[in-house]
């Protein structure tokens, strides 16, 4: 299945010439000089593309990988970490094929093709909300990083807090405010995605400094003989370690969630033909992250890791310099988180436009609404991570749902309604168990969310 099939390279292969005036068309136009942009652009280059790609998946999800291993052993879990790059590879296939055959350039713009202005509707929400839960977690972590958090009744200090004690301007309003003004809002104002490809390369080097860190950490204490020695498989003795296994699945389902970027780093490509080696190498690229990771992760911490390894890293390492290399990977993880922002904010603004001016000119053309959705939506993130508590609870729910279906279920719905006729029947078998397996995840994610905030619930009401 090759997108070559579907729609001759000479067509796509260079777009400086071909000017999208309808329905389907992205938000910004693909070239900002045939629309009498702002700047010279030739194109985006192939690894500024992998960059953008990468950074899109590789987020707070890595953190939650190593526990993973944990339940499901070192050969299932990292099995399963491949199984699910090649799925997500192939879901993005479904995505560009049929953008191709129907002339979309945007998500919204297939979705329209496929099930009409409601189908495009659905999409949007759901972009919205995905995108606005997990730039708001991020700021959340990034708070409890480098502020400290006392959610839990016991207070965690801070990176800025344990270096130079408590303070109000190293407090965590304040912190985060300076974070949005200074990082986030200029990130958040380039036009092009391309413009992110540098913050996008060290975002992903910042992850791989974690990664780094900890193989070094696992490989001194191999050495000293204080590792033990990892579970392959999984430990099942009874119903209930059975079920525990299906918990991860959420997690891996949308552990490369990266398709509402796709069009977008797709359309300022200089040659579209490269996109599927891109959409390739970022998921190699990532799944090497993703198994190094969960692999040394697990191997440091073994049954002691928890369900946020970085929380692994707020202890004693047992050894020399333990407390400087905790610090440098909560610091390292926290600029990562940072510079992952712009990335995601992207299409949320895009959506946003699409949602509220359906049939306005592009965006990049309008800076009154380009600064006014902008501004709004950071608004809102800031807001939302600091000043509605029961927020992270409310996305654990609505994340999950709209992950899944960005991820998987729209892309198998239209290659199920086939509205072009070109799929085969391989596809659309493929498409069914994409579904089967999304609903099967949502329903796994929301009933172990339900079941830990009813849990959480019942044993804060005796001691209130």
């Amino acid at each position: 299945m090759t997108i070559g099939d579907i729609s001759p390279k000479k067509e796509r292969k260079s777009r400086r010439s071909k000017h999208v005036a309808d329905e389907k068309a992205p938000l910004l136009p693909k070239r900002q000089d045939e629309a009498g942009g702002y700047d010279e652009f030739n194109g985006a280059s192939f690894t500024g593309a992998v960059f953008n790609l990468s950074t899109t998946i590789v987020g707070a999800g890595i953190m939650a990988l190593p526990a993973t291993m944990k339940v499901l052993g070192l050969i299932l879990g990292i099995a399963m970490i491949v199984f699910m790059a090649f799925l997500t590879d192939a879901s993005i296939e479904f995505l560009l094929r049929f953008s191709r055959a129907g002339k979309s350039t945007s998500y919204g713009g297939l979705m329209g093709d496929a099930f009409g202005k409601y189908g495009r509707i659905f999409l949007q929400v759901c972009v919205l909300v995905n995108n606005i839960g997990v730039l708001i977690v991020y700021m959340i972590i990034i708070g409890d990083v480098l502020s400290g958090t006392s959610s839990s009744g016991v207070h965690h200090a801070g990176v800025l807090e344990g270096w130079l004690g408590e303070h109000w301007w190293n407090g965590r309003t304040f912190v985060l405010i300076v974070t949005t003004l200074g990082i986030f809002s200029p990130l958040a104002c380039f036009k092009r995605i391309d413009s992110l490809r540098f913050t996008s390369a060290l975002s992903v080097a910042l992850a791989v400094v974690f990664l780094v860190i900890t193989v070094g950490i696992a490989i001194i204490k191999l050495i000293s003989g204080t590792v033990m020695m990892p579970r392959l498989l999984p430990d099942v003795t009874d119903l209930t370690s059975f079920w525990k296994l299906f918990t991860t699945v959420p997690i891996l389902v949308t552990a490369y969630i990266c398709h509402y970027n796709v069009h977008s780093i797709d359309n300022e490509l200089e040659d579209s033909t490269q996109i599927r080696p891109v959409v390739r190498t970022a998921l190699a690229l990532c799944s090497t992250v993703y198994i190094m990771t969960s692999f040394f992760g697990f191997l440091l911490f073994g049954d002691a890791t928890m369900d946020d390894v970085l929380a692994n890293f707020d202890t004693n390492l047992g050894i020399p310099y333990s407390s400087l290399l905790n610090d440098a990977v909560r610091v390292s993880y926290a600029a990562h988180l940072m510079l992952v922002f712009p990335i995601v904010f992207y299409p949320l603004r895009l959506n946003m436009d699409g949602l509220l001016f359906p049939y306005s000119r592009p965006l990049a053309q309008s800076n009154t609404r380009f600064a006014c959705i902008t501004a709004g939506l950071i608004a809102v993130i800031f807001l939302g991570a600091n000043f509605i508590p029961s927020i992270w609870d409310a996305f654990q729910f609505t994340g999950a749902t709209a992950a899944v279906c960005l991820g998987f279920i729209f892309p198998a719905a239209v290659t199920l309604r086939n509205h072009h006729f070109i799929a085969t029947k391989k596809d659309k078998m493929l498409a069914l168990f994409m579904i089967v397996l999304a609903v099967f995840s949502n329903a796994v994610a929301i009933y172990s969310d339900a079941y830990a905030l009813f849990k959480k619930n019942s044993g804060a009401g005796p001691r209130a």
